[in-house]
């Protein structure tokens, strides 16, 4: 299979290297769109179907992780009723987003996935069940694939920048701020009245969560410039255990808390995102079905042509 893989890509570094020399200085803009959509045609049939399918999934401790199994019915409790993750030993492991989704683009056969609010044109979204992944069809309840995204503080914190921080971003201003990053923010939200504390604080977790809280950032410090926020991104488990430790000030987690984190620490949901299932460009897949997602995690489908035929 993995020679099947070298002579697909081989083909369509070819073509590409053809197309490029035949393309003059003198070729219309029209001409040039033409010529991409042939292209992404032929990569297309290329695509082998027999193929093993790359699984790719996100690190122990990420917050995507631990709400795509669950979802997904990949994680089940065992007999005892403890929690199993069942994802396959076959699957490679990434450590963030950026790394989840340069994978997938450079690896024909691959399937990952990526906060929705993350998601960028060098990759393919899946329609899963139907429906594509977008906020709308996520607040329609149609995609049924989203988590939210938490922060959370240690019981009994009185720092007052953090406190300013999270009324910020629970107000009208920050929830906008989620909703143009992608996000399902609350739209009733009340306007921000801050007190412009002075002080330093420092954020860490999710590195899903990550992005959006790098925005809210900029914009409360346009507001109250005598605050210092330190951004760390790490994973979920990080933020919350850092959290607890004090190591952070705020953690960020994208799911919800665990029952021994929730014990010692207060918590609130900043946003609802959406898990994107993510395919190379060049896959013909648009659609998988839930069943066949989980199929894929644990092993049970080990080839394209198992989910597509």
């Amino acid at each position: 299979m993995k020679l099947k893989k070298f002579i697909a890509m081989a083909a369509v570094v070819g073509m590409v290297a053809g197309l490029a020399t035949g393309c003059g200085g003198s070729n219309s803009d029209s001409s040039a769109d033409s010529t991409g959509s042939d292209a992404k045609t032929e990569a297309s049939a290329d695509f082998d179907t027999s193929s093993d399918i790359t699984i790719v999934s996100r690190e122990d401790g990420s917050g995507t992780r631990g709400a795509f199994i669950e979802l997904f019915g990949i994680e089940e409790k065992d007999a005892s009723g403890q929690k199993v993750d069942n994802t396959t030993a076959e699957a490679q492991i990434t450590n963030s987003t950026s790394v989840m989704l340069t994978t997938v683009a450079g690896d024909d056969y691959a399937i990952g996935y990526v906060s929705l609010g993350s998601l960028d044109d060098s990759v393919k979204a899946l329609k899963i069940d139907g429906a594509e992944a977008t906020a709308d069809n996520i607040k329609s309840g149609d995609y049924k694939v989203a988590r939210p995204f938490n922060i959370a503080t240690k019981k009994g914190s009185d720092n007052e920048l953090s406190k300013d921080f999270i009324s910020f971003i629970m107000s009208k201003e920050g929830q906008q701020v989620v909703s143009e990053n992608g996000y399902i923010g609350d739209d009733s939200a009340a306007a921000f009245s801050g007190s412009n504390p002075s002080g330093k604080i420092v954020v860490g977790g999710s590195s899903s969560v990550s992005p959006v809280m790098e925005k809210l950032i900029e914009a409360y410090k346009a507001v109250n410039k005598n605050a210092e926020i330190e951004l760390q991104t790490t994973d979920s488990t990080t933020g919350m255990t850092s959290t607890i430790d004090g190591s952070y000030d705020i953690g960020m987690a994208s799911r919800e808390l665990k029952d021994d984190e929730a014990a010692e620490l207060d918590n609130q949901v900043i946003a609802t995102d959406g898990i994107a299932v993510i395919v190379n460009k060049n896959n013909t897949a648009d659609e998988l079905s839930s069943d066949q997602v989980k199929a894929i995690y644990t092993g049970e489908a080990l080839t394209w042509d198992e989910v597509l035929n």
